[in-house]
């Protein structure tokens, strides 16, 4: 075999770029000089006292000029391209619209505004994308993480399954199979819960109350679906999910139970001992009892009326409802006289 062959076909594999398979490339860069020179004298069964000749050659014909030229060509244009959600050198052609758009958030916000057509409203399949378009030579391809043309790197993290580019890998995302989508916050730091449907933090694995399907929907506050929400989501007590965000704004109303099962969201225990209190200065008690139904434990208890809140008689909450008797039932019935 002849060794300037030898030495064009490793300066080739250290130029080009890993259009179908960026792990080659990927393991080129790994290996030391002498280890690619070994490689290369096992592939072609060169003698060992070949070997030394290889890798001095390759060293001087510009191997390492070469791998740092690749070096400065995946960086550029890092950073300076991309939109509002995501940092990416590429945008998508959308498979149900044949339009462009730098990701997928940005064709739904586009497809869905108050000012499009409700007809024609839509969000896009991203499973189905198959044209992405370089943001620096605009040339459009396949999905891949490389562009054929200039040999950019599109993005940093790059998940072939949901066919999704990001340049921000501080956010250290993963593709989780299960979900059939991409997380961020590391996966060594979350499991999928196969009852509700989703990853939560491992700290939650014995800790949650499993619902099942419980991202699967909107949330309870703003309606923005869940499941691949780009927003912090937090699990409540009773097992139901929403925004942080969301949450957060209802505390500031004095909000502090769940909108969808009104389970008290946090300890209210303080609270309720205040409420105790009240009777001796604020009660207003009237010579009725009425059934209500806790919020919280679900029993049923019959109580006097008060004009401010019902103790559960069972957990002592005052998270309840009335169900039966009180002076709504009196005025009901004396208006259904008055009618007849």
């Amino acid at each position: 075999m002849n060794l300037n062959f030898l030495l064009t076909r490793s300066l080739q594999l250290s130029s080009a770029q890993p259009v179908q398979s960026p792990d080659s490339a990927l393991l080129i860069q790994s290996k030391s000089f002498p280890e690619f020179a070994l490689l290369l004298s096992v592939k072609y069964k060169i003698t060992p006292s070949k070997r030394v000749n290889i890798g001095q050659k390759i060293m001087e014909g510009g191997f390492e000029t070469k791998l740092s030229r690749n070096a400065s060509l995946m960086e550029n244009g890092l950073g300076n391209h991309g939109c509002s959600h995501y940092r990416r050198r590429c945008k998508i052609r959308a498979p149900c619209c044949n339009e462009i758009f730098d990701c997928r958030h940005c064709h739904n916000e586009a497809k869905n505004s108050l000012e499009s057509n409700p007809l024609q409203r839509h969000d896009i399949p991203r499973h189905q994308v198959e044209k992405v378009i370089c943001s620096l030579c605009d040339t459009e391809q396949d999905v891949q993480p490389y562009c054929i043309n200039c040999g950019v790197c599109m993005g940093k993290y790059f998940c072939a399954k949901c066919k999704f580019f990001d340049d921000d890998v501080s956010k250290n995302q993963y593709h989780c199979d299960e979900c059939g989508l991409c997380r961020t916050g590391g996966e060594e730091n979350f499991f999928h819960c196969n009852k509700c449907g989703c990853c939560y933090s491992k700290l939650m694995r014995d800790a949650h109350r499993c619902v099942e399907r419980a991202m699967h929907h909107n949330c309870p506050v703003c309606f923005e679906f869940l499941f691949d929400t780009m927003k912090d989501i937090t699990a409540l007590p009773c097992g139901h999910t929403m925004h942080l965000e969301c949450l957060r704004e209802m505390e500031q109303h004095y909000r502090y139970s769940c909108p969808v099962c009104s389970k008290s969201i946090c300890d209210m225990s303080k609270l309720w001992r205040r409420l105790d209190q009240e009777p001796l200065t604020l009660g207003f008690i009237l010579k009725t009892q009425v059934w209500i139904l806790c919020n919280d434990c679900g029993a049923t208890s019959h109580v006097q009326f008060h004009i401010l809140a019902h103790k559960c008689s069972n957990c002592k909450s005052y998270n309840t409802r009335q169900t039966r008797g009180g002076p709504a039932d009196s005025c009901s019935s004396g208006m259904s006289d008055m009618v007849r």
